[in-house]
């Protein structure tokens, strides 16, 4: 498999996390390139299933180009779709529980390296970011059409920017004298609120803030979440990369008390209750080597859980 187009993050330890046994059913949440899925397919040896999902209509076709796909016909299966649909969707193939359940939460190599699709701001071109190149919402719209203390809100909650307002004002006022449609012109209107040394940080952030508006990826993320609690078999588990610690803490909440806002709940006897028991309880970080050849996984972090 050519790993050009994605390389997987924390592969071996994300799928030993995985616990992957021949003829079991397996869920990878997050496809992209499908390195994770590959590697659960030659575990499961042709005994079992994996279902990929992926919104992004550049993934099978890359799956297809890159791997000999066919071999794994009555092993694999790919849903086009937001992994915040899966409980839908397995229900649909007949599929009520799962034995694991993994996503990188990561955006994809290829998606930061094709100018065309607006994720980073290396590239001129339009304002895009869309996963799901057939959603209406682009992050040209969300520029051009949120009102100011809105677009302040984004920044400040999904970027952690703390001059957010500052930034939303000047977008504000540049528009009004013409339509922000490109990358260039955000960053010619941003870049003047940012220290010098920090340029490239502090537009990562807003890049980033804008990225998770556009796909709902909050919002998204919770309803994952929530629904592993009823997806996976007893002694499932549950398998997540962070890269940001907006997604990082829903994670955690999740794994150590069963619900994304982190309410501990305790029995009569004053014991915390909770549907998973932790597999790490100490977060994983890719090794130094693995963050030299893959600068992507350096804000990396793998947390496992298995349900009680």
């Amino acid at each position: 498999m050519d790993d050009v187009y994605h390389i997987p993050v924390m592969l071996k330890e994300s799928i030993d996390g995985l616990n992957v046994h021949e003829g079991g059913i397996y869920v990878d949440a997050t496809f992209g390139g499908g390195g994770h899925t590959m590697e659960m397919l030659k575990r499961l040896n042709g005994q079992g299933m994996v279902y990929g999902f992926d919104q992004d209509l550049d993934a099978l076709d890359n799956w297809k180009r890159r791997t000999d796909f066919k071999k794994y016909d009555d092993s694999f299966r790919f849903v086009r779709s937001n992994f915040r649909y899966m409980k839908n969707f397995m229900l649909y193939y007949g599929v009520e529980k799962v034995d694991g359940i993994l996503a990188d939460l990561g955006v994809s190599s290829h998606h930061f390296d094709d100018s065309q699709r607006g994720f980073s701001f290396r590239f001129e071109g339009k304002l895009d970011m869309r996963m799901n190149q057939q959603a209406t919402i682009t992050a040209e719209q969300v520029v051009n059409t949120y009102d100011e203390r809105r677009l302040a809100d984004i920044f400040f909650l999904y970027g952690e920017m703390k001059n957010s307002r500052q930034i939303a004002a000047a977008i504000v006022k540049a528009r009004n004298n013409q339509p922000i449609t490109t990358i260039e012109q955000l960053i010619e209107v941003t870049t003047p609120l940012f220290h010098k040394e920090r340029q490239k940080k502090e537009m990562a952030k807003l890049f980033q803030a804008l990225r998770i508006e556009v796909n709902q990826e909050m919002e998204a993320l919770r309803e994952l979440m929530d629904d592993t609690v009823e997806m996976l078999k007893p002694g499932g588990r549950l398998v997540v990369i962070t890269y940001h610690s907006l997604e990082d803490r829903i994670v955690k909440n999740m794994m150590k008390t069963g619900n994304c806002e982190g309410r501990e709940k305790k029995d009569f006897y004053g014991v915390p209750e909770t549907p998973f028991r932790l597999v790490n309880r100490k977060v994983i970080v890719p090794s130094e080597e693995e963050q030299t050849a893959n600068p992507r996984s350096r804000s990396a972090k793998l947390r496992m859980a298995e349900l009680i």
